[in-house]
């Protein structure tokens, strides 16, 4: 852990609640409104966040799996995002989603025209600026946690 934490207390609570509550409790709700306010598909969702966790190295978010209405992604899946250039079990949105994320999270820049016309053509413009907030939820806050080592003792609340 790079913070220091009162003996007894929560490090998640601690540090995203009571160390800069105006920040850690707004930070904390967009997270949570990721998961609660998605209307993208579980398996370009999932394929998203788990390419974020991959490059973040967030042990938590590399362990959670997303669950909608019981269902969850079939495993092997996290193995299936790493290779997601030659995985045959995605279909064009769940690649895509995985390749935006990781060039989103390692080179923005390189984001061409044709990569958004292959975007555009798969995702609505709703759909992708969702899939950006959420990605750069992912991407801030699982790296934070990471680079804190708070990923080791993070619970979402209400999982």
């Amino acid at each position: 852990m790079n913070i220091d934490i009162p003996e007894g207390r929560d490090p998640i609570e601690y540090v995203w609640g009571e160390m800069v509550p105006g920040i850690g409790t707004a930070a904390s709700d967009f997270s949570l409104a990721v998961y609660a306010h998605t209307t993208l598909g579980l398996r370009e969702f999932e394929a998203a966040r788990l390419r974020i966790a991959q490059i973040n190295g967030c042990s938590f978010c590399l362990d959670w799996r997303t669950e909608r209405d019981g269902r969850r992604v079939e495993d092997g899946f996290a193995d299936a995002v790493t290779g997601w250039r030659t995985a045959d079990t995605f279909d064009d949105r769940t690649r895509l989603a995985a390749e935006y994320a990781e060039r989103y999270a390692t080179d923005h820049h390189g984001l061409d025209d044709e990569f958004w016309s292959r975007m555009t053509s798969h995702y609505s413009q709703t759909e992708i600026v969702e899939l950006s907030m959420s990605i750069g939820a992912w991407l801030a806050f699982g790296r934070l946690n990471h680079v804190l080592g708070l990923d080791t003792m993070c619970v979402l609340p209400g999982h």
